[in-house]
């Protein structure tokens, strides 16, 4: 997921931008306070104090721990250290790390009965701390590939997806090819993402349609500025970003989400180690436990990705293909 970190980076700015607010939008876009000193950008919590929804142990899941971690008691992992809201961000005290994937990493942690200690490296570091023992995890929006399947186990938690994003109030919706026919539609360069709208626009015109019109913008913020402005119809990007920017901007709509694997394969996520750690067993059983006692449904509700949510962990499923 490397080609899409960079633009995450900047939501959590552009939803407090003054530019933004001084565009309009929803009365709750603003950021807030609460009665406790709670900060909030729309409906999402990004203070230091996070509440967080928490596990309890469960002695037969702890069990399938590997003995030298159940004596060591921790959970060492790795997340990125880039700011990817609402997957992996700073609060606003700029040193308290949330996000969606720190709270799932600590329902999981909780039923194994570990401590999880966290480390946010650069991406690459991810799995050298893998590679090396340093990490027993990684819970970083990292897509399960054919590729990386032969070097990590994977245990899935979240489904993986791209979102067209337009202005507030359309009727338009995409659900494949035919319906971006025509349109202009930007989006980031070298991703999985710009790869299927080529894809889609080259079967409009073998349909007879009109192709997309595709643009590219220097600057991250610079494509929903444009889509503000009207010169796109559309920014197709990470739905996990795609979410929280309508969720705090409040001038934007997601209408219409697809697999980041295109229509070779649905896309997910996974909790990553080391392949032969004996880990991954473990955390599939943990998730399945927070899945099941909705302790997992909660959080990916507060972080607006309920639309991602899997029913259950698959261990090593379908990857997306080796280029």
């Amino acid at each position: 997921m490397l080609s899409r970190r960079a633009l995450a980076a900047s939501v959590a700015a552009l939803a407090l931008s003054p530019l933004l607010a001084a565009c309009g939008g929803d009365s709750d876009a603003a950021t807030t306070t609460g009665d406790a000193g709670t900060k909030k950008v729309g409906s999402i919590n990004i203070g230091p104090d996070q509440h967080r929804i928490r596990g309890k142990k469960d002695e037969k899941i702890a069990a399938l721990v590997p003995e030298a971690v159940r004596r060591r008691g921790t959970l060492r992992l790795g997340g990125s250290a880039d700011a990817s809201p609402p997957l992996g961000f700073f609060a606003t005290d700029d040193k308290t790390r949330i996000g969606s994937e720190l709270d799932i990493a600590t329902l999981v942690a909780d039923t194994l009965g570990l401590r999880l200690q966290s480390q946010q490296v650069s991406w690459e570091n991810l799995f050298v701390g893998l590679d090396s023992g340093k990490f027993d995890a990684v819970f970083s929006n990292v897509t399960v590939t054919e590729e990386r399947k032969e070097k990590y186990d994977f245990a899935t938690y979240r489904l993986d997806n791209i979102a067209f994003e337009a202005k507030k109030g359309t009727d338009w919706r995409v659900k494949g090819p035919k319906d971006v026919a025509g349109r202009t539609i930007a989006v980031s360069s070298g991703t999985n993402q710009e790869k299927i709208l080529v894809d889609w626009s080259k079967q409009d015109e073998r349909a007879g349609l009109k192709p997309v019109t595709i643009k590219y913008f220097q600057k991250d913020t610079d494509y929903y500025l444009a889509l503000q402005s009207g010169r796109i119809d559309a920014y197709l990007g990470p739905n996990p970003s795609a979410a929280y920017h309508v969720a705090s901007a409040g001038q934007s709509q997601i209408i219409g989400s697809i697999s980041g694997g295109g229509d070779l394969v649905q896309g997910k996520i996974a909790a990553t180690t080391k392949k032969g750690s004996g880990l991954v067993d473990a955390y599939a059983a943990a998730l399945d436990h927070v899945i099941a006692d909705g302790s997992y449904g909660r959080v990916l509700k507060r972080w607006g990705l309920s639309s991602e949510a899997v029913p259950k962990s698959e261990i090593n499923p379908k990857g997306l293909p080796k280029p």
